[in-house]
């Protein structure tokens, strides 16, 4: 009898086995450490609640085009997973139709490629309206091409009485189309809500503060990078995909100047193609970003890989990354090196010139991160001297959110200042009761 998947979701506290096949030739280049791709699918399982009984790396002369492993490590896994009673087995990579289908009638459990698992993930983690939304447009996209599978309950076929379906409709065109009709009425729905956003967007280019957008692969340390310097509490944890949703706040820089800190979900290695495209609304902020700021883990093995990673999505998102005037690299968590690897990214042959080095827990660089992101943003910029009358405490004000203040002085009745002005804030300047030396 065939073993038939019941649930659509694993449950918390499920027992798993994460396997992460690498192919050891073949077109495909391997960039990453096995290991070091185990250890992240490892921490992916964790992060919807799974208990991990074992995880290994699977070496393949080349994979099976209906199973994906051979016949011996089968038998190996079918064996482990009785003997310590295990309900889910994490695949780490992709995984067709079909092969999902022979793999959990073989191992008789339930089967989660890459592309599965980061959509529970995804799931679990979203909290607004919107990001709730894309998740389900991106799981029923996901889950519509599982629809080839032979289960029992999608070969029946049912008559035209009532509103199952026209004569002859079978169970599995039925769940196609029901599918196909919420993905309709999902789009609609996101329409609205990114109007909604747009018009917010819009309101806030009539106070034009700069945005700066943090990005990242995720577990980088963008959600405690944004903590420390907005005083928020962003769930920041050592977690895969701790941030979904993207949040806003207003922060000052050293200069005075006021700008709009976004944090953003983090990217990853083979982000699903569903995911991509259900995130764009979410992600529009980074393209509407005066300065995107690439965070990144320096600690981590494949610290390299995933930095192309997230240059990669980005620049399928359409973000410029020729433009060095709105990119700025930080390389976190320096905290956990070695003094003797500080000296080499600070000094040795590894130095990283025009990159900031940081660690977002201890604090150590945010200072000189701040001065950088102020520099970046004034780099066009226009510096006036103005006067204004000293009991113009809302002129005054306005200058210091809009600009940054380079030097001030007093005088009978006055204040003078040289501030740095971006074209947009030089236009309202004109038209406020200060006078331009």
């Amino acid at each position: 009898m065939d073993y038939e998947t019941e649930r659509a979701s694993p449950r918390s506290g499920d027992r798993s086995l994460v396997l992460h096949p690498f192919i050891r030739k073949g077109e495909k280049k391997q960039i990453r450490d096995p290991e070091g791709c185990l250890a992240e699918a490892v921490s992916l399982t964790a992060a919807i609640d799974l208990e991990v009984i074992h995880s290994e790396v699977v070496p393949l002369s080349s994979p099976k085009p209906g199973t994906l492993f051979g016949e011996g490590k089968l038998e190996d896994f079918a064996g482990f997973i009785k003997s310590h009673d295990i309900g889910v087995v994490i695949v780490d990579g992709a995984v067709s139709p079909v092969q999902q289908r022979n793999l959990e009638r073989r191992l008789r459990a339930k089967v989660i490629d890459r592309t599965g698992l980061i959509l529970e993930i995804f799931g679990d983690r979203a909290q607004t309206k919107e990001g709730v939304l894309q998740v389900e447009l991106a799981h029923l996209s996901y889950q519509r091409t599982r629809l080839v599978r032979s289960w029992t309950h999608l070969e029946r076929q049912r008559g035209g009485a009532g509103f199952l379906g026209g004569p002859g409709e079978s169970q599995l065109e039925i769940d196609r189309r029901l599918i196909d009709e919420r993905i309709v009425k999902i789009k609609r729905q996101l329409e609205t809500v990114v109007r909604t956003r747009e018009l917010h967007r819009s309101k806030r280019k009539k106070v034009p503060y700069p945005i700066v957008a943090l990005v990242g692969y995720t577990n980088a340390g963008k959600s405690t990078l944004f903590n420390r310097l907005t005083q928020s509490d962003v769930f920041a944890k050592d977690l895969l995909f701790a941030t979904l949703d993207p949040t806003l706040r207003k922060i000052d820089l050293p200069g005075g100047q006021t700008v709009i800190l976004s944090d953003t979900v983090g990217f990853i290695s083979d982000l699903p193609t569903e995911l991509v495209a259900a995130f764009r609304a979410t992600l529009e902020e980074v393209l509407e970003a005066d300065l995107v700021v690439h965070v990144r883990d320096i600690t981590h093995t494949d610290t390299d890989a995933q930095k192309q990673d997230v240059l990669d999505v980005l620049e399928r998102l359409g973000v410029n990354m020729e433009d060095n005037g709105s990119y700025l690299e930080v390389l976190n968590k320096i905290d956990l090196l070695e003094e003797a690897e500080k000296e080499h990214l600070t000094n040795g042959s590894e130095r990283q010139e025009g990159k900031i080095l940081m660690s977002a827990v201890t604090g150590t660089g945010v200072e000189t991160f701040l001065e950088a992101v102020e520099n970046k943003l004034t780099e066009n910029q226009k510096i006036l001297s103005v006067r204004i009358p000293s009991e113009d405490g809302a002129s005054l004000s306005w200058i210091y959110r809009h600009g940054t203040v380079l030097e001030r002085s007093e005088e009978d009745e006055a204040v003078i200042l040289d501030v740095k002005f971006s074209p947009e804030n030089l236009g309202r300047l004109h038209k406020m009761p200060v006078t331009i030396l």
